[in-house]
Parts: structure tokens; sequence; C-alpha cells
């Protein structure tokens, strides 16, 4: 059973899985937000960067390496929101640099 216990904890953006409206399920429990989300892994492709924003004129966090995974959370029109494998950088990412994992 789930039951807040107190006040809601905000994290550092890029740090962890969870933004005002979505979050990791993994974070359940831990931050309130109205939507948790089971990861969907992607492949990245060669040239891939993750952005502060899901635009293309968004600052670059860093390089994506290629054939790693990236944990999609969220996919609006050509971008995604989600994690580096499991405790890494989180922002956005062109959804053409990613290959779905079956």
């Amino acid at each position: 059973m789930l039951a807040m216990a107190g006040p809601s904890v905000t994290a550092d953006p890029g740090c962890l899985p969870v933004r005002g409206d979505l979050a990791h399920i993994k974070l359940a429990g831990r931050y309130f937000v109205p939507h948790y989300a089971v990861p969907m892994p992607h492949a990245i492709k060669a040239g891939a960067v993750l952005r502060t924003t899901g635009r293309d004129d968004g600052e670059a966090i860093m390089a994506l390496p290629e054939g790693e995974t990236f944990n999609v959370l969220d996919i609006a029109g050509a971008w995604t929101w989600g994690q580096l494998g499991e405790d890494g950088p989180v922002g956005y990412v062109a959804l053409a640099d990613l290959e779905a994992i079956a």
C-alpha cells in the first residue's frame, strides 16, 4: 500500500527520471507525480545526443554511446524522454536516434 508520509521531495533535473507529470515506476512511493511509466528499452544509434529539451536546439548534455540502452519513459512527436541505462543521466533524445529492443 502506498501512502504519503510527508512532503514530496524534489529531484534535481537530469539526475533522476522524474519530472512534474511523470516518473519511472521504480520511484513510486518516493516521488508524487500524476503518472508512473514502465521503461521501454531502446538501443542508441550512432550520433545520438541527450538534450535538456525535446528540440533540435535544446542544450546538449552529452553524446550518447552507440549500442547502449536508453530507457524511454515518454514519447511526444519526434522526441523521447528517459534515462541512459538504469542510473545514467536523464533527458530528451530524438526518436529517430533510437531503435526499440524486442
